[in-house]
C-alpha cells in the first residue's frame, strides 16, 4: 500500500512562544526562500501588502499554482521567522517588517542573499 506521505517541519509561532506546528517541509521551505529574498535590510522595510504582491512571481508553480494558498504560507512563515528573530517588525501602521539585524544568524538560517 503506498502512501503520501510528506517531509514535515516545525514552525514556531512569536504570538504564542512555545507553540511549535508541523508543517509540509517542501511548501514551508519554498516560501521561506521567496519571503526572504523579498523581504529588505532597510530599515524601512515591507508591508504585508507589498511582502505578498511581490512573493508570488518567486513562488514555484507546481507548488503554489496561480499563487494558491500563498497567504497562509506567508503569515506561516513571517511568523515563524519573527520567532527565531530572522525577521523584525516595525513600530509602523501599517506593519512593517524587515530583516533582522544578526546577518550571522540570518546566514545560519538559509537567507545569504
Amino acid at each position: 500500500m503506498a502512501t503520501n506521505m510528506t517531509e514535515r517541519i516545525e514552525v514556531e509561532n512569536v504570538n504564542h512562544p512555545g507553540h511549535v506546528t508541523r508543517v509540509d517541509a517542501q511548501m514551508y521551505e519554498a516560501m521561506k526562500r521567496a519571503f526572504l529574498r523579498v523581504l529588505p535590510n532597510t530599515p524601512a522595510g515591507l508591508t504585508l501588502a507589498e511582502i505578498q504582491e511581490r512573493l508570488i512571481a518567486r513562488l514555484p508553480e507546481k507548488l503554489f499554482p496561480s499563487g494558491a494558498k500563498a497567504g497562509w504560507w506567508a503569515k506561516t512563515v513571517q511568523l515563524d521567522l519573527e520567532a527565531k528573530g530572522v525577521i523584525s517588525r516595525l513600530k509602523a501602521r501599517p506593519l512593517r517588517l524587515r530583516k533582522a539585524k544578526h546577518p550571522a544568524r540570518n546566514r545560519l538560517l538559509g537567507s545569504s542573499q
